[in-house]
């Protein structure tokens, strides 16, 4: 009863399991794979704009999965993200297709800008 109340107000609980231990995970990383996986972690959850808390868990998680198959076989960290990490992190995370906040402004601004062209023709 009381799990479900706390739910209610911060979330479902099990996300929050589940982000501690792919937290903790990456956390666990040998170096250089560590700096890697935090770095990463970081620029998706700032930047992905995914607002769906099971596609963040989701996403997260296959990340953590990645990291550690990476330092498992010693793949250099520059063979994993390429040339260009912030194009290797912005595209995992455009594999994970979910409503993102912009979607919502930019459908708001596409109503107004159509409003704005039919006030002027009328």
């Amino acid at each position: 009863m009381a799990a479900k109340w706390i739910e209610a107000i911060t979330g479902p609980l099990e996300q929050k399991k589940q982000y501690r231990q792919d937290r903790a995970r990456i956390e666990g990383l040998p170096e250089p794979y560590g700096t890697a996986a935090k770095a990463m972690h970081r620029y998706l959850l700032n930047t992905s704009g995914i607002t769906d808390g099971d596609v963040i868990i989701r996403m997260l998680t296959d990340m953590a999965d990645l990291w550690e198959a990476a330092a498992a076989d010693g793949t250099p960290v520059r063979d994993i993200v390429g040339d260009d990490p912030v194009d290797f992190a912005e595209t995992f995370a455009k594999a994970y297709a979910a409503k993102e906040w912009q979607d919502k402004e930019r459908a708001r601004f596409t109503r107004a800008i159509a409003e704005a062209e039919k006030e002027q023709r009328s």
